[in-house]
């Protein structure tokens, strides 16, 4: 599917069938709009961003309004799509320099076919009367799940106070507002409101770049990056979900997301460098799973504070703002309750006793996995198991990568040994 995106009445010549997306603008009907509030935000908090670092919001924006446009259904295979984007940004000879690396960030992301073409007329940042250069030195993505949350209180427990960056999600923006609140950070929310004239791809593997991109505009107009200084930019997931290792043969691609994954941030950052964008992304909890970032975390009073009310299920709108329970990552997270041992998990879980033999509960597909993954790695070998997972460039501590995933797959069998499941 083809997109030209850029500002209202933004068209390309020899370009047919293409869906518009009109950015930090209101659409016409049959049309893609993305960006009209995040524009307004940062101009309503006089926030002075660099050029390319607007570009690349842009080009964020863009991506997921096409996210959410294509549906997967309607491709050959189910699945894989083939994505051609035509954006306007300010500086189109430098972003086609780096078409190719784009193309293949996103496409280790969410495991489709992107082509990027960039064109002149994209808009540039709010001009600022009154700009801002907030004195933080670096910024930190809040979430409102529990690793972000781990990764604030750490930061501000080691007199780092970062500025937090939100994306706005619904059933999460109030937690988000009370946890910055309660560590005194500075915080801003945004939101993308990509609005589609048809109906929306349930997936939306790339939501996360623009999340990304919100981080890197804010980290760029700090103090300290107006003073020529390198602004680290927190992304803090636990490592067993940012490798997200297929737990079974089936679970390629689909389902396995990479938000956090070290080669899809490690090929964002070279992007970045090659931009001159003085941002360094960093995930300080690469090497630890969840359990142990709860078990390490700094503060554990307000650990304890806040633990249940975080949020880290992958359903949790479509279950009614609640935690399933039966997901990989509500699984990741009971299990690491029990390996904190710290507070008992009061979570409301939708499907709580995961020894039910039932579709719902005990042989839901993610709690299968989860079974089939561990007894795999009883019967086989931890390394058999792992295969391909860690074939990576941008990885570079394979022993202190395997041990971690080693440590998750253990918790994760605790958890269903404390309902009988496995051999355990």
């Amino acid at each position: 599917m083809k997109f030209v995106c850029g500002p209202a009445g933004f068209q390309v010549p020899a370009i047919d069938q293409a869906m518009p997306v009109v950015i930090y603008g209101q659409a016409e009907k049959g049309q893609v709009s993305v960006g009209g509030y995040t524009r307004h935000l940062l101009e309503k908090a006089h926030l002075d961003i660099s050029p390319q670092a607007w570009d690349f919001l842009t080009i964020a924006l863009s991506v997921v309004a096409a996210d959410f446009t294509d549906l997967r259904a309607k491709s050959a295979d189910g699945w894989t799509r083939t994505l051609e984007l035509h954006v306007a940004v300010q500086d189109p000879v430098f972003w086609n320099s780096q078409s190719r690396a784009l193309e293949a960030a996103l496409g280790f992301l969410t495991t489709d076919v992107w082509t990027f073409v960039f064109h002149s007329g994209g808009y540039g940042p709010p001009a600022q009367l009154q700009a801002l250069h907030p004195q933080e030195e670096s910024v930190a993505l809040l979430s409102g799940g529990m690793d972000s949350l781990i990764g604030a209180i750490d930061l501000v427990t080691e007199k780092v106070k970062p500025y937090a960056v939100s994306q706005i999600v619904r059933g999460d923006g109030q937690k988000q507002h009370d946890f910055a609140q309660s560590l005194g950070l500075s915080r801003i929310g945004l939101n993308h409101v990509a609005k589609s004239p048809g109906s929306q791809e349930p997936s939306q593997r790339a939501r996360s770049i623009v999340f990304l991109a919100f981080g890197l505009a804010v980290a760029t107009s700090l103090d300290r990056y107006h003073q020529g200084g390198r602004v680290p930019l927190y992304i803090c997931e636990n490592g067993f979900i940012a490798i997200n290792p297929p737990l079974t043969v089936t679970r390629l691609g689909s389902l396995s997301t990479r938000t956090a994954h070290p080669e899809y941030l490690g090929r964002l950052q070279q992007i970045f460098d090659a931009a001159s964008i003085n941002v360094q992304i960093r995930n300080p909890y690469a090497l630890a799973t969840k359990g142990e970032m709860m078990v390490d975390c700094k503060n554990q009073d307000l650990l304890k504070q806040h633990a249940v009310m975080s949020t880290s299920c992958g359903r949790f709108q479509r279950f009614g703002y609640k935690h399933c329970g039966r997901c990989v990552p509500c699984q990741v997270r009971r299990a690491s309750f029990i390996r904190w041992g710290e507070l008992k998990d009061s979570t409301e879980y939708v499907y709580d006793d995961l020894s039910i033999n039932s579709p719902k509960y005990g042989r839901f597909e993610d709690v299968r996995s989860v079974g089939m993954a561990v007894e795999s790695v009883a019967q086989d070998g931890f390394d058999q198991w792992l295969g391909h997972s860690l074939f990576s460039s941008f990885i570079t501590d394979r022993p202190g990568y395997q041990r971690m995933l080693a440590q998750g797959l253990d918790e994760l069998a605790t958890l269903h040994a404390s309902y009988g499941l496995g051999s355990r």
